[in-house]
């Protein structure tokens, strides 16, 4: 694994012809269809960004964005957007029952959608007033402050923590 945080270039990154991110080490050594993770990404998405191999072996880690090169970077964040997909609910307009299971019909900032709550455990606080929910099929959905939702949308949502 090589530590990036000096400016010393350990490695190079670079897409090949299909697509796949690819880590050239500081030995000349290719890594295919690399990915990069983040060690927090909700509560400190800028900070702690790993590269990671396809068995899952940490190549190479970056303490901080501000550490990566600019070019490397948007390669990086494209790959993560492609990878990460975790719509921002900004209200909650209906509940089919309070208890679960229950259909939720949301706004998030990807626009209107109705989800289903398989049980109150699939609500967790991640930290402060940040609250990620997972819908029956998976589908992880955030909460960034349950403070800052309206009236109706914090009365609901109460019903179920």
């Amino acid at each position: 694994m090589s530590y990036v945080g000096s400016n010393i270039k350990t490695h190079q990154l670079e897409r090949d012809s299909l697509g796949r991110l690819v880590l050239i080490d500081a030995i000349g050594r290719r890594h295919v269809g690399i990915h990069p993770v983040r060690a927090f990404p909700i509560t400190a998405p800028g900070a702690g960004i790993c590269l990671m191999d396809q068995s899952g072996k940490e190549l190479c880690w970056f303490p901080d964005v501000s550490a990566i090169p600019e070019s490397e970077l948007t390669l990086i964040e494209e790959e993560l957007a492609a990878r990460e997909f975790m719509p921002i609910i900004k209200k909650i307009t209906k509940v089919s029952t309070f208890a679960t299971p229950s259909i939720w019909d949301i706004d998030t900032d990807r626009g209107p959608t109705r989800i289903r709550l398989k049980g109150e455990e699939d609500i967790r606080r991640i930290a402060g007033n940040t609250l990620l929910i997972a819908d029956s099929n998976g589908l992880q959905f955030l909460i960034k402050d349950a403070t800052k939702l309206d009236k109706i949308s914090k009365k609901l949502l109460d019903r179920f923590r």
